[in-house]
């Protein structure tokens, strides 16, 4: 980040964030369980997942060239959101980590939204395996043209 060679890529930054921390069990237990500040919760990143994209009504394929660069990135996002929402409608936004961490589902949205972090950091030349930049440190980028 920034990618700014797709066109919609502060869209993309938060799709990518989300997915990250989504998909990271180590931070599930030292950052979210742990309640350190700074970035977020579940809700947050379900949020900056599907707020400005609408994921959660229609296919991550109508952003293909604008926020996905291929069909591979797309249908891996879609699989992604689909599980975390499920999920997420089951326990309510409210509940806490622990009780996402708990459900039967959640081991397959995270592996989903791996598959779709790896994809996409890497199409974007990044390291998959880096620990997951705070909101503070998001926006920033967001902001930078």
């Amino acid at each position: 980040m920034p990618l700014n060679d797709i066109p919609w890529w502060r869209w993309r930054s938060n799709v990518r964030s989300a997915l990250h921390m989504l998909s990271d069990p180590v931070f599930h237990q030292e950052y979210w369980l742990a309640g350190v500040e700074g970035y977020g919760d579940v809700t947050d990143a379900v949020y900056r997942l599907v707020e400005d994209t609408w994921l959660d009504n229609w296919s991550a394929e109508k952003y293909v060239g604008t926020i996905f660069r291929d069909s591979g990135e797309a249908a891996l996002v879609d699989v992604a959101v689909l599980r975390v929402l499920r999920i997420m409608h089951q326990v309510g936004p409210d509940a806490p980590i622990s009780v996402y961490l708990e459900h039967h589902g959640w081991p397959e949205a995270v592996r989903a939204a791996r598959e779709a972090h790896v994809r996409l950091a890497v199409n974007d030349g990044e390291d998959p395996d880096t620990v997951p930049r705070s909101l503070d440190v998001l926006r920033i980028l967001t902001r930078s043209a």
